[in-house]
């Protein structure tokens, strides 16, 4: 079996990516492990989904439904509750379905479009007994949107990330109460107005600088306890406080799901657990390509979108041979208040590169410098920006003639 472009990942990157990499010419194949496409979109009922890329609001099972919809009006391949086993180095990529068996998929170009997964209580050492009643968010939203179960009557959630969020709306609107939101930084890690509307709207407590420090109850819990922490995170024990509840949800951090790479030479970020990519978002295996949560972890779907449709229009173009990498390649560095950008890779040129970034906390009147060596590129003065908020900048190509800096300054 032999495509042009293999899509790993049938989600809202893969998708995008797939349907990108058919309008400029490839043959392609979407291969996703679970029975549909749509990938965790289908779990999220909730609103807010496609503002940008649709220009109105969309529950996640319509936005998925959009692209299900162009993919199903070509003739792209699509492998469901197929698993991929291994990428060869020569790009030969193995995959196990119940339909097709064991298959060994020959591809000129691979597109990564796994997403990513939650952290979980033992990634973080939740102290305590392992009672049932702690779940992530993610596994909870499934079980109550998908599988119509209520996880609990009363109701902790230990992070502020924006599943976390919105699964305090949801279980509200469930009739579970939610007792409050911890959160061990002095910020939140979500959207501003998922905070407005998740929390506020409902008066539902969040603390900031907050964690649990145990968990208590067999088999169900029962109760746990929480306290501020110090400077250097550490609870602060004397101020230890008691809360009754029968369900714990963790939106502690999401994890790009890289395991294929595991083993493989390609250069990755200690910082976005993702591939270091080039501005076509290829990875440092030559025709091999990354987009969406898998390269790194997004807090809108519509960025998601556009993201995956460089890597698939790119990919394609690999494919065909008319791909231009060529020219003058150059690093993209953060410092100073920035926690990562991406793409890490740049070309000179024509033309613009868009670059996201990501500070690691709150910074409020501050101003963004980019600069190639000693010239400043840019300025773009913030009132504020924050951990859980993604931003981008737009570079003219034509101005770097060498390696680019992001840092913020007071």
């Amino acid at each position: 079996m032999k495509y042009d472009v293999v899509v790993i990942g049938g989600g809202p990157a893969g998708m995008a990516a797939a349907l990108k990499a058919k309008e400029n010419g490839a043959s392609v194949v979407i291969l996703e492990r679970d029975v549909r496409l749509g990938g965790i979109l289908n779990q999220c009922i909730h609103n807010g989904f496609g503002l940008h890329y649709f220009g109105e609001e969309l529950t996640g099972p319509e936005y998925a439904n959009r692209f299900k919809v162009k993919v199903e009006q070509t003739d792209i391949k699509v492998m469901l509750e197929s698993m991929v086993l291994s990428i060869s180095a020569d790009k030969v990529v193995t995959v196990l379905s119940p339909k097709e068996g064991l298959v060994h998929i020959e591809a000129k170009a691979i597109v990564l479009a796994m997403g990513c997964r939650e952290r979980t209580a033992g990634a973080i050492t939740l102290p305590g007994t392992r009672p049932a009643g702690i779940y992530t968010a993610g596994a909870a939203q499934k079980i109550s949107n998908m599988d119509g179960y209520l996880v609990g009557k009363k109701v902790v959630i230990l992070g502020s990330g924006d599943i976390g969020l919105i699964m305090a709306r949801r279980m509200t609107l469930e009739g579970a109460e939610v007792k409050l939101v911890l959160e061990l930084q002095p910020y939140s890690s979500g959207l501003k107005r998922n905070i407005v509307q998740c929390l506020n709207d409902f008066n539902i407590p969040l603390h900031f600088s907050h964690t649990i420090t145990r968990v208590e109850g067999m088999p169900r819990l029962t109760g746990l306890y929480y306290a501020p922490v110090d400077e250097k995170m550490q609870p602060i024990l004397s101020e230890e406080k008691y809360v009754e509840c029968d369900a714990l949800l963790l939106s502690v951090g999401l994890i790009p799901e890289n395991d294929l790479l595991n083993g493989m030479d390609v250069k990755m970020s200690n910082i976005t657990s993702g591939a270091v990519v080039d501005e076509y978002r290829m990875t440092s295996m030559d025709g091999l390509f990354s987009c969406g949560n898998v390269l790194h972890v997004h807090d809108l779907v519509d960025n998601v979108s556009e993201e995956a449709e460089i890597a698939g229009a790119c990919a394609a173009k690999y494919a065909l041979g008319e791909l231009d990498n060529k020219g003058n390649k150059y690093n993209v560095n953060a410092i100073n208040g920035v926690r990562y950008a991406l793409p890490q890779v740049v070309y000179s040129g024509e033309g613009k590169v868009r670059i996201f970034f990501r500070v690691g906390a709150e910074y409020r009147n501050t101003r963004l410098n980019v600069k190639c060596g000693d010239e400043v590129l840019l300025t773009k003065k913030y009132q504020i920006v924050a951990p859980g908020e993604m931003q981008h900048i737009d570079l003219d190509k034509s101005k770097i003639t060498g390696d680019i800096t992001l840092e913020l300054e007071a």
